[in-house]
Parts: C-alpha cells; structure tokens; sequence
C-alpha cells in the first residue's frame, strides 16, 4: 500500500477519483463480485425512504445510491393505498448527491439522463465538502455515504457535519469495508485487498489507491 501525508490525501483521492470516474461502477462490480449491489439494495431498505424527504447522498457523484432511493420512492407512490401517505405524495421530494469530484458528478449525469431522469427535479446534484457541507442545520430527513468515508481526510468532521445537518430523528446510513477478525478469513480479505484490488485498479483505469488499505494516512 501507498503512506501519504494527511495534506496530500485529498489531492491524491480526487487524482484517483477524476481518472476512474467512467469506470467506477464497473470497478465495484469486479471487486465486489457484484455484491456492493445487494449491499446497496439493504441499504436503501434501512433507509426506508418516503415521499416528501429531504435526503442527501454524499460521495454519490455516479448516483448509484440515489437512482436506487428513487427507485424504491415510485414503488412507494404506485403501492399507496393509506390516505396519510397519500397525502404525502406530492409533497416536495429532493434527493440530492453530493461529490467533491466534478467528473464523479458528471459520469451521474449522463447516467441519469440515460435512465429518463435527466428532468427530474427531485433529483439535485450538487459539488461539495463532505467536511464542509453547505446545508443549513436540521435540514435533512436522511445522510448516506457508500464507500465514501475511507476517503476523507478528516472522518469526524465528516460525521459532525452529518450530525449537524439531519433533522432530530433523521437517519445517518453509512456503508464500508471494515476489517476481518478470523484469522482464515483475514488472510483471504488482505489478499484480495492488498493484491487483487490494486491489480485490477491498474488494469482498469490505471491506479492502485482504490481503497483504504492501499491509500492509508500516514501519522507521520
């Protein structure tokens, strides 16, 4: 794995992130086996989203997550049959995604645009600071963040302004990898981790620091 100093970690993420952005779906789907599908599935059905939320995706730049939550929001709206739901129905939904990356943002665009969603005013995309979000406070019904946190420099100013910018009662919904405890299993893990993912990094868009354990923060 690659040592960097904590100064030139965003510099190096958003280098890493600018020339992977084409190929950062297809990149998930071979180092997962595909499963970061059904593990973004699950997530979408914790979140329970409904009509008339204010929700915020952060580090969603290709929308895979909020494509997902819209998704989930028409099957809401063609099941409705309670008049307390109906009448939240044409409330005012916005699914925002949040990318410090343009070129992130950019690739989920053209996505939206390719699935019918390009006019749809309850999806919003917006180039931000995970650490800096330019929300106001108790603003939001949900946060999500998948695959997004290992990149940050600064993981509790991440989670402060998460804190800060959900409304008392909202949901905060974070997906990563963390670390294995078998011994057996913990070998296999940083196997694939510190040799299959970088292999296949380099192969497909030309970087190795694709994951945490390859793009650590050095102390130092």
């Amino acid at each position: 794995f690659k040592e960097v100093h904590e100064e030139e970690k965003s510099r190096l993420v958003g280098n890493v992130f600018s020339s992977v952005a084409s190929s950062y779906d297809l990149m998930n789907d071979i180092m997962s086996v595909g499963l970061h599908r059904l593990w973004k599935d699950r997530l979408v059905s914790k979140l329970n989203p409904f009509p008339g939320m204010k929700h915020l995706d952060v580090a969603g730049g290709t929308g895979d997550v909020a494509f997902r939550i819209l998704e989930t929001l028409n099957s809401v709206k063609r099941r409705a049959t309670q008049d307390v739901l109906e009448d939240n129905l044409h409330e005012k939904t916005q699914i925002i995604v949040c990318d410090i990356n343009p070129n992130m943002l950019n690739v989920g665009k053209k996505r939206a645009m390719e699935r019918g969603l390009g006019e749809d005013k309850s999806l919003i995309w917006v180039e931000g600071d995970a650490e800096a979000l330019k929300f106001e406070d108790n603003s939001l019904d949900g946060y999500t963040i998948v695959f997004g946190i290992r990149n940050v420099t600064h993981i509790e100013k991440v989670l402060a302004e998460a804190y800060r910018v959900l409304k008392q009662g909202g949901r905060f919904l974070c997906l990563e990898l963390s670390h294995v405890e078998v011994p057996v299993f913990k070998e296999l893990y940083d196997y694939y981790s510190f040799s299959v993912i970088p292999a296949v990094g380099e192969l497909v868009a030309g970087d190795i620091c694709l994951n945490d354990s390859s793009c650590r923060v050095s102390e130092g």
